[in-house]
């Protein structure tokens, strides 16, 4: 699935107030671009998502049914 069609995804599925849905867009998006970018952008890029993710703490608490299926 490419960025486009996972950003339709999003939209359609109202995720746009869900952050791993955000995130998985933006590695679509950033593997998209990979061929473009000199490696050390590519890889400061990821890295910068990678904090961003793991600032987010804890979401899925409490939501577990809706994140996970359970």
């Amino acid at each position: 699935m490419d960025s486009r069609d996972l950003a339709r995804y999003i939209e359609a599925n109202d995720g746009l107030g869900k952050p791993w849905l955000l995130m998985q867009l933006r590695i679509s998006k950033l593997q998209e671009e990979r061929s473009q970018l000199a490696p050390e952008e590519y890889t400061a890029r990821l890295a910068e998502m990678h904090d961003e993710l793991m600032r987010l703490g804890r979401w899925w608490e409490g939501r577990e049914k809706e994140v996970f299926g359970e």
